[in-house]
This record gives structure tokens, sequence and C-alpha cells, in this order.
């Protein structure tokens, strides 16, 4: 990697780690819930299960992504922990996201009410067990997992600018980048991957290559990646 690459990335990562660029993202919708909780309006509980469907959710374009997403919150008359441990979901099987449909959710809501009553934070699950008790996915050991990783950063990282920093016992050094098809394109064409398959190898290499810029802090790389894709891309960078 060029010096000239990596203070370009750097530069990246602190324009546009900044809430102005993410009024219209999924993350809006647990940064509500997490300001309701500082108001004493809801708890940790109703702003992770924010979380964990702003981020299934978060597939398609933004402006759909939050339009579905705010569909499902009015729906739980924004309170998603009584709605859960309620069990009052629509168990249809039809679309409320694209492929996601009115039945899954429900699922996801009953594997939650399962865990929430008997814990009181999904911080201590692994990512893992993220995949296969709350989404109730197949354990894959090479899946990159980029909707649990999303949802980690936030509420990991804790610089107090748009992640919400609200599990306080888990480390942002060990964090994963959240790998997509976009992602995954951008990081090739800066070189911070050579690999050919979009997995938890190549999520892992990316966030090595980070590492090196963000001692410590590696996912603020994703906001470098953000900024890669505002300002055009590969023009301007050898």
């Amino acid at each position: 990697m060029t010096e000239e690459l990596r203070c370009k990335l750097a530069g990246w990562a602190e324009k546009y780690n900044s809430p102005e660029y993410f009024q219209e993202d999924p993350i809006a919708f647990p940064t509500r819930f997490a300001g309701m909780m500082k108001a004493g309006r809801c708890n940790l509980k109703d702003v992770e299960i924010a979380a964990i469907f702003a981020a299934h959710f978060a597939w398609g374009r933004r402006a759909m992504i939050v339009r579905d997403c705010g569909r499902l919150f009015d729906a739980m008359d924004w309170k998603p922990y009584d709605f859960v441990m309620q069990g009052r979901c629509c168990r249809e099987p039809v679309s409320i996201h694209r492929t996601v449909k009115w039945c899954e959710v429900a699922d996801i809501c009953d594997r939650l009410k399962v865990w929430y009553s008997g814990h009181e934070s999904l911080e201590q699950l692994p990512v893992d067990d993220i995949r296969t008790q709350i989404f109730g996915q197949k354990e894959d050991a090479k899946a990159p997992n980029k909707k649990i990783n999303m949802m980690r950063r936030w509420f990991v990282r804790d610089d107090g600018k748009v992640d919400l920093g609200l599990w306080k016992n888990s480390d942002k050094a060990e964090l994963i980048i959240p790998l997509d098809t976009h992602v995954y394109s951008q990081a090739t064409e800066l070189g911070l991957t050579t690999r050919r398959q979009k997995d938890l190898a190549t999520a892992q290499e990316i966030t090595a290559a980070f590492e090196k810029i963000f001692p410590g802090d590696p996912c603020k790389g994703d906001f470098a990646l953000f900024g890669y894709g505002v300002t055009g891309g590969a023009r301007g960078v050898e």
C-alpha cells in the first residue's frame, strides 16, 4: 500500500465518519432507539432488536431499506422488545422487504424471545451464534456474515460519531469489516485484497489491511470505503 493511498483512506475515514452522511441509512433506526434509551423511553434490548432487523434489511437501495424498516417499526408501534416478547408478529408469507417475508421476521422474533427470556443482551453471542440462534441460518465457517459484522460495528465502535458504542465488554480491535459485493469490489480496486472469493478469509484480509492504517480500530476503514465510493472510486488513486 502506497503512502498516498494510506493518506487518502485515512482522510476519507475522518471525513465520512459523520452522522450527516447516515441520516438515510439502516443505522438511523438503532440510532433513534439509542436516543430513546438515553431519554429513558426504551432499553438496550429495543436498540438491539432494531439493529437486528435494520441489518437484516440492509441490502438494496437505501431509500427502500429505510422505507421498509419504517414499515416494520410502525407495525411494532416503535416498541420492538414488547412486540417480540408478546409474539405479535404477522406470520403471512408475504414480502416486507424484497425477498424477506413477514413469516421470516416472525421466526427471528421467536428466536429473539427465547434468547431474551434468559439473557439481558446479545453482546455475549459470537458471530456464528447470532447467525444460527437469531437469524436461523445454517453454520458456515466460510461465510463473511456481513449483516452481523455490520451490526457489531454499530454496537462496539465507540468514538461517539456514527456508531453507538453500547456494548462495553467487546473489543473494537476484534471487529471484522462487513463484506458484501460492493465492499469487495472497492477493496479489490484499492488493492486491499487479491482473493477471488467473497468469504470470511477475504473479509479478514481487508480488515488486516485497515489495521495497518487504523491500529486497534480496523472497522474505521468501513468509512474509508464509503468515502471511496462517494468520491468517485478509482479516479485519483494510484
